[in-house]
């Protein structure tokens, strides 16, 4: 079950999300369903069905669990493969 304290060590593809700080203004307010993710990557679907590929290391994210709460991670901590961020011990973030 994917929570708040949690969310880091599961599988992020298929949750809402929106992008709130970057270092690229452009990125800031892009909301969508996460459809791939890569090591530095992750690709959003936004409205229309067209792709938008994000920076993890640029920009500050915020997921929606399938319980309906927020939450907010910063891309540095994500980055890595997801195969191995899933089985990373994390110290309390």
């Amino acid at each position: 079950m994917i929570t708040p304290h949690n969310i880091f060590r599961h599988e992020i593809i298929g949750l809402n999300v929106e992008i709130t700080e970057s270092s690229h203004d452009g990125l800031v307010g892009i909301k969508g369903k996460v459809v791939d993710e890569t090591r530095n990557t992750i690709r959003v679907e936004v409205r229309g069905g067209r792709e938008t590929l994000i920076a993890k290391d640029n920009a500050i994210f915020q997921f929606l669990t399938p319980d309906g709460e927020k939450v907010e991670i910063d891309g540095k901590i994500l980055v890595s493969r997801p195969e191995d961020r899933i089985k990373k011990k994390f110290r309390k973030i």
